[in-house]
């Protein structure tokens, strides 16, 4: 990566990837090999690849004094604490370079400037000129134009947007970052991270130094996750290669620019938990945005992210410099966003218009796949009442048809429209919903093949003492009541010709609870049965 922008040496160069993979330890890495220091960073390059590129690329380690900071921690509720915590973050980096308070080369009127933030008594618009001040001051101390390197610059603006202070955000974020990066003649190079891209943020306007590298470029596309053989040499690391297949399914299957990339905080954790695969990057950091756009999507756009999730793909506009207030205005963006942010990946790309691409996008991995399920289709599971969802999954549990029947068409005649209950989308949405709240219990997948077919839902305990789930769904339109419950009949049928079983019974399940549940506007069938291992190895009902 070192010796790709020594090569190219971009003014400004901008790196846009999902969170975890790897943006903050790239900018740290920069920053040791670049910066003056009075200890001997060479040291931890020696043994590096960009060490045996020969002394023309040596000769870069060290050059530079280097303005760093993170923005990564700015989650804040209001505008007034954002601005106290990006005030610290930059104090600290004064704080940083104090070396500059006894430089004989400086002002005492430009010491004046340096005391007043450090103490915390400089104005806005002080504060706000930042970078241009300090890249300034340490150009005329070592005589060298700095490096400023900005790790997760739209940490704020998303927080921003989220929290109703997007306007006052932008405004101070276009000062400091076009002091420091636009026009600046005190800068030598500058580095930023993000998750979006900040062309149409109207942050940089008039920037024409800036080289956007994102998901989709095929510049620096190895450098941010894990490459296949860089997984391929862990795996044998930890005596585990014959685990290379099940790391695959769920952590591989992003495509930046031209490289396949596995998830590379999903790949540690997995080695970390004795190499049992668990959605590790579920946790890793908020999705309010992505709760807020599917507040308002509409069943189009349900109907398209349920066919994901059965293992589809579709092609849609990709714009690349989506910002955050387009996803309120433009429903259409979320693929956009859910691209960038890592929740899809481009299985091809064609860009002929212009910046945008036309894009066929499909769920990376297992891993992904279940997000979905817990998060994506959350907006069924914020519209439940708990009482209600824990009475559906009571008697889901305990087998009692008639209370699940009538919990299931109560909830369906107080909460939703004949509109809502277009298809089975909207029903399978729904009960994924309702047992999310069991995931202590149980691990819940959706549309996975098993058996000879794909089951629409499976609970797998995580205790094998408990009884597995399996549900199928259908839905008709205008049933009668015969006709609701041949379609559940049918629906129940499904799950033993198709053998959905067979994934439950090999990890060692002993009984299963099987449902066929059938929906026709408000109304609801439901019929069940159990099926139980058997002395002779097999289920029997």
């Amino acid at each position: 990566m070192i010796r790709d922008f020594i090569d190219e040496r971009p003014q400004v160069s901008l790196f846009t990837r999902p969170r975890r993979f790897g943006k903050t330890l790239n900018m740290d890495m920069l920053r040791v090999f670049f910066e003056r220091s009075e200890e001997d960073t060479s040291v931890y390059f020696r043994d590096k690849k960009i060490w045996e590129c020969g002394k023309e690329y040596q000769e870069y380690q060290g050059k530079y004094p280097v303005i760093y900071v993170t923005f990564k921690d700015v989650k804040c509720e209001d505008w007034e604490n954002a601005y106290d915590l990006i005030y610290k973050i930059l104090r600290n980096e004064f704080e940083r370079h104090s070396e500059l308070l006894a430089s004989d080369k400086i002002s005492a009127y430009e010491k004046q400037y340096l005391t007043s933030m450090l103490s915390g008594e400089a104005n806005e618009n002080d504060v706000a000129c930042a970078f241009l001040n300090l890249s300034r001051l340490l150009h005329i101390h070592y005589g060298v134009a700095p490096m400023i390197i900005i790790d997760e610059y739209d940490t704020p603006i998303q927080q921003g947007h989220v929290r109703g202070y997007y306007d006052k955000v932008i405004d101070f974020m276009r000062t400091l970052f076009s002091g420091g990066l636009k026009d600046n003649p005190h800068l030598s190079y500058g580095f930023l991270t993000g998750i979006l891209r900040v062309a149409k943020e109207s942050i940089f306007s008039g920037l024409n130094n800036i080289k956007v590298n994102s998901v989709l470029d095929n510049r620096y596309s190895e450098y941010f996750g894990f490459t296949s053989e860089e997984v391929k040499e862990m795996a044998e690391y930890y005596g585990a290669p014959e685990k290379y297949e099940e790391l695959c399914e769920w952590y591989d299957g992003y495509r930046f620019g031209k490289t396949e990339i596995f998830n590379p905080w999903s790949v540690i954790g997995y080695f970390n938990n004795e190499c049992i695969p668990r959605a590790f990057w579920q946790s890793t950091g908020s999705n309010d945005i992505i709760i807020e756009v599917l507040s308002n999507a509409t069943i189009e756009t349900y109907e398209k992210l349920e066919s994901l999730m059965q293992g589809k793909s579709f092609v849609t506009h990709i714009d690349t410099g989506v910002i955050y207030p387009q996803l309120q205005n433009n429903p259409s963006s979320i693929y956009s966003f859910l691209l960038v942010t890592g929740y899809l990946k481009a299985v091809t790309n064609d860009q002929p218009f212009g910046g945008d691409y036309m894009c066929e996008v499909a769920l990376p991995n297992k891993e992904i796949s279940y997000v979905y399920s817990k998060e994506i289709l959350s907006k069924f599971e914020n519209m439940i009442p708990p009482a209600v969802a824990t009475a559906i999954q009571e008697a889901i549990y305990t087998m009692d048809i008639p209370k699940l029947q009538n919990k299931l068409e109560t909830f369906l005649l107080q909460t939703i429209s004949f509109h809502d209950a277009a298809n089975e989308t909207f029903y399978h949405g729904l009960i994924l919903g309702l047992l999310a709240m069991l995931d202590n219990q149980y691990h819940i997948t959706s549309n996975r093949e098993a058996g000879n077919g794909r089951f629409d839902i499976q609970m797998l305990p995580l205790n094998k003492k408990l009884p597995g789930i399996l549900i199928e769904l259908k839905a008709g339109k205008d049933c009668n009541e015969e006709q609701l419950d041949e379609l559940a009949v049918t629906a129940l049928k499904q799950i033993n010709d198709r053998q959905y079983h067979v994934e439950m019974s090999a990890q060692g399940v002993k009984e299963i609870l099987q449902y066929g549940i059938a929906f026709s506007g408000k109304s609801a069938s439901v019929k069940a049965e159990v099926e139980k291992l058997n002395r002779n190895g097999g289920f029997s009902v």
